[in-house]
């Protein structure tokens, strides 16, 4: 039977322990490197072999059973996979911004990427998204058929105008255009009340929807002004931004009155609860349905970072909004407020 550890030695265990972890993460991401930077390798190889030469499948064929007799019990060298290293060189090999982030993750997310996504910038938000919340491949491969890349830039928000500059972006991003929330079951008929509940019930794959960076701080959180009572629905708070973000649940269409009745909340937060060194607090209003105009009008005059998205609990976007995105020039220097 073991003795008990000292309480003198227990801060010593704990730091050889952080140490020990952080050891682990890094050869992992050492290995990791390793493995993109031979797939890429053997991708340039065929790709500048098959220059001049009729190579098709076949020749991938015949060359991934010479590598598996040669490396027997080392995974890797199928046909599919040799296949798609090629494919993973020829896609990357001229873009000189994305090739050192794909050895930031998996082989197997940069396989899912590859395969579903349609352009180098929904790859780059990807990549970027992947490697910044350590999504699993089936959390990516969930994200990328909620459509979480579109919706993001599709959002309506005045960030543009009611945040420093420094978090311009990242608070751009903060906020998507619509929400799922099939992990809730909720009937397409529900009150707030309903989705409140449901929500708490699942808090987890909730603050996963949101985007990955934020902390429950509570609901129904309570406000006290003047003697009166005032309640926000949720309170999160954001890491990466260092700021409270209060979110309103609306089951039906937006209307411009709630804009005003979020500012009221946050003027609250930023002057009760805000603490000194953290930025100034951030409105979600999720609704049921918006008219992107309406809400374009009603947060033009607001002073406060304000939000509206929708939520749903299927997944769909129309196609008329997929040909809104904005320009890739934009989207770009959007997608650098992700690290």
């Amino acid at each position: 039977m073991s003795k008990p550890i000292p309480e003198e030695y227990k801060n010593l265990l704990l730091e050889i322990k952080e140490r020990i972890r952080s050891a682990q993460y890094e050869a992992l991401k050492a290995v990791n490197k390793e493995l993109i930077a031979l797939y890429w390798d053997i991708g340039k190889m065929i790709v500048r072999r098959q220059q001049g030469n009729s190579w098709g499948k076949s020749v991938v064929e015949q060359l991934a059973k010479y590598l598996q007799a040669e490396f027997p019990g080392i995974s890797g060298f199928s046909a599919r996979n040799i296949w798609n290293m090629r494919i993973f060189y020829v896609t990357y090999y001229q873009n000189e911004k994305l090739q050192p982030m794909v050895a930031e993750i998996g082989w197997t997310h940069n396989i899912v990427i590859l395969e579903k996504c349609k352009d180098d910038l929904e790859r780059e938000f990807y990549i970027r998204m992947t490697k910044k919340f350590c999504w699993t491949k089936n959390v990516l491969i969930h994200q990328i058929e909620n459509q979480t890349y579109e919706k993001t830039l599709l959002n309506q928000t005045n960030v543009q105008q009611t945040v420093s500059e420094e978090i311009r972006n990242q608070a751009k991003l903060a906020v998507k255009d619509e929400y799922i929330f099939d992990f809730l079951e909720l009937k397409d008929e529900h009150s707030e009340y309903q989705l409140e509940k449901a929500i708490l019930a699942r808090v987890e794959p909730f603050l996963q929807e949101m985007g990955g960076m934020f902390a429950f701080m509570g609901s129904q959180y309570r406000l006290e002004i003047d003697d009166e009572e005032y309640f926000i629905d949720i309170l999160l708070y954001h890491r990466l931004l260092k700021c409270l973000v209060a979110v309103e649940l609306k089951i039906g269409k937006f209307l411009p009155e709630y804009v005003g009745k979020m500012q009221f909340y946050l003027a609250a937060l930023d002057e009760t609860v805000k603490q000194p060194d953290e930025n100034p607090s951030i409105g979600i209003i999720l609704c049921k349905s918006k008219s992107k105009t309406i809400v374009e009008y009603a947060l033009r005059e607001s002073n406060k970072p304000i939000g509206v998205a929708t939520y749903q609990v299927v997944s769909t976007l129309p196609q008329e909004l997929k040909n809104k995105l904005p320009a890739p020039e934009q989207v770009s220097k959007l997608l650098e407020g992700i690290d």
